[in-house]
């Protein structure tokens, strides 16, 4: 009995699976992007039996981690296998009841019935002209005719053939049409069953179990590496007295197949794809090898008044009308007058009904003031309370940064639209001013340019991240830099361009350097002067850097000569000068530094 019982089970399954697969469409709901790949949420919905079904999910992306797929279903129904694939065949993929679908089939097949009857007709005209040659062949042979007869004779045939010949013309041209017409066909009946999908290959086999028929809400979550964002900003200061105004900005670029239409992004600075594995250390033996070299070149409310509810204590909304609504804080002060509580949007006296039609997500900030103090503030019309709204003014306003302990999120609550086309689309996310001190900054070892440097205090708390920037300083663009907020320094140095009017020469005075031998050693002495002119209206702060070698060989021994009064750091070898400039001044600064090795051995970088 047991095995009867197995055996009929088993017979149900393969009934079950072996049932027409049931078809639906996901939807992208939201999508969380990180610097490698995307985590993409999708709704979709279908309508099953009791029983067992095969689900086909289509329009997800074109690539999936298969390991991350997690489908969120009701209690009742259970998933019994997921298989992501990119070439699902089925006969059953088509929909034959779409009206649009089945008004373009038959189309088709009414025009390859057509083909077939020309086809039928070009068949016989053929064979009607095949019988004439032969026909011809024969009387030509017959010498009983006689010369009118002949003539005759070859003057129907002329003219039958002619006809016949055309008749097939006629035929191959309405032929090609009709086959052209078919071609059409066919690529619209294509566009109709792939238009949701658009791109996407990728589909979704789900095997689920149910109890109980009726609508079945899916939803989908996975991360595809298709995607990714890089945050750039934008830099923007008017003189060297005012703040700097960075835009806060990030370049999406996502090719997973699937067009992104009014989606929720949310840009995070997390790599969920990273080795998260915490490192061990083990024994550390030394060995002898070769030197290495390096390269030095969320769900919204749709009415704003009932989203407060239960986010204010004592505050009771009541509907007048279809039309109206009416908030009262505190509970009614009297029976006869008025009890609704004042409501200032932006500053500005409103009414509840203008506060209803506000999109909630549109709300920077609501406020609530209650009894004397609303009095005090707006006169009697605040004695019922007040509720002040705030509503969101720029783009920066509609994105929330959220810091979490491993990464930093950009929560935007303006709905994107991103192409799946690999092209870089532009977001912005935040507008911050920046209290910023400006100097110049000089190396003129490396750069014979002055840079203007931005020193930003405490930037830790506006959460930048590495990325590039365009410089815009007194209305002009003057190039890109780079912000390295990874740094361990408690200032942040922006740099905001070359500043030509700043003159620098750093030039080796000849009579003071040169070359001794002393013994078994080689003595070179090394001196360079540092002119700096401020070619400037106005006075000019300057960070002046340059260096001398130092040295971790014993055989090498270095003797800084003349360091200009500069800031000698003797571990790095880094001299710093601070310089004051008045405009149109001049300043000289001399270094000198000798060095001393083996006069048998070469010193590459010197």
């Amino acid at each position: 009995m047991k095995k009867i019982l197995i055996f009929a089970l088993f017979c149900l399954f393969e009934i079950a699976f072996a049932q027409k697969p049931i078809f639906t469409s996901a939807k992208i709901n939201s999508t969380t992007i990180y610097s490698n790949s995307a985590e993409l949420n999708h709704v979709a919905s279908a309508t099953l039996p009791a029983g067992t079904s095969e689900i086909i999910i289509k329009n997800v992306a074109n690539y999936i981690n298969e390991n991350t797929i997690q489908i969120g279903v009701p209690s009742f129904v259970t998933v019994l296998s997921v298989q992501f694939t990119r070439n699902y065949v089925s006969e059953y993929e088509i929909d034959g009841s779409n009206p649009e679908i089945k008004k373009v089939r038959d189309s088709i097949v009414f025009l390859q019935k057509e083909i077939n009857k020309i086809g039928n007709e070009k068949i016989a005209l053929l064979k009607t002209i095949e019988l004439l040659d032969k026909n011809q062949s024969v009387a030509g042979t017959n010498s009983v005719l006689n010369v009118a007869e002949l003539m005759k004779l070859v003057d129907y045939y002329k003219v039958k053939r002619k006809e016949l010949s055309n008749s097939i013309a006629l035929i191959n041209e309405n032929e090609t049409k009709l086959n052209e017409k078919i071609k059409s066909l066919n690529s619209k009946l294509e566009f109709n069953i792939n238009q949701t999908d658009k791109n996407s290959e990728g589909k979704l086999v789900l095997q689920v179990i149910t109890n109980v028929a009726g609508m079945v809400n899916f939803n989908i979550n996975y991360i595809t590496s298709n995607a990714s964002w890089v945050p750039f900003y934008d830099l923007r200061s008017e003189n060297i007295n005012s703040t700097i105004d960075l835009l806060y900005k990030a370049k999406v670029v996502q090719n997973t197949g699937i067009d992104w239409k009014n989606i929720k992004l949310t840009l995070s600075s997390g790599n969920p794809t990273q080795n998260n594995t915490a490192p061990l250390l083990q024994a550390w033996f030394l060995r002898y090898g070769y030197p290495k070299y390096k390269d030095y070149n969320q769900g919204t409310t749709s009415n704003t008044i009932q989203s407060l509810q239960g986010k204010v204590s004592g505050l009771m909304i009541s509907d007048k009308d279809e039309a109206e609504t009416s908030i009262v804080l505190r509970g009614n002060r009297s029976v006869s007058q008025n009890n609704e509580s004042l409501v200032v949007i932006d500053g500005v006296i409103s009414d509840s009904n203008t506060l209803q039609n506000i999109n909630p997500t549109h709300i920077k900030k609501t406020e609530v003031i209650k009894g004397e103090q609303g009095a005090a503030l707006y006169g009697e019309v605040g004695r019922n309370g007040v509720i002040i709204v705030t509503t969101k003014n720029g783009l920066g306003d509609y994105t929330e940064i959220n810091e979490y302990q491993l990464n930093v999120s950009f929560e935007i609550d303006i709905p994107y639209d991103i192409l799946s086309n690999g092209k870089s689309h532009s977001v912005t996310l935040k507008e911050i001013k920046l209290p910023a001190t400006y100097k110049y900054y000089a190396v003129p070892k490396a750069e014979k340019e002055a840079f203007l440097l931005a020193e930003i205090n405490d930037y830790s708390k506006f959460n930048l991240l590495p990325g590039e920037a365009n410089i815009i300083f007194e209305g002009m663009y003057v190039g890109k830099t780079i912000i390295n907020p990874n740094q361990t320094s408690d200032t942040l140095n922006l740099s905001m361009g070359r500043d030509k009017k700043i003159a620098i020469k750093r030039e080796k005075i000849a009579d003071k350097s040169g070359t001794k031998f002393l013994s078994g050693y080689k003595e070179q002495t090394f001196t360079y002067d540092i002119t700096v002119k401020n070619n400037k209206k106005e006075a000019i702060e300057m960070l002046l850097k340059d260096q001398y070698p130092i040295s971790t060989d014993k055989e090498i021994t270095i003797e800084l000569l003349e360091s200009g009064k500069a800031k000698v750091n003797a571990e790095t070898g880094i001299l710093t000068w601070d310089v004051k400039m008045s405009a149109g001044e001049t300043k000289k600064f001399r270094i000198s530094y000798k060095v001393k090795y083996p006069k048998d051995k070469f010193i590459d970088n010197l």
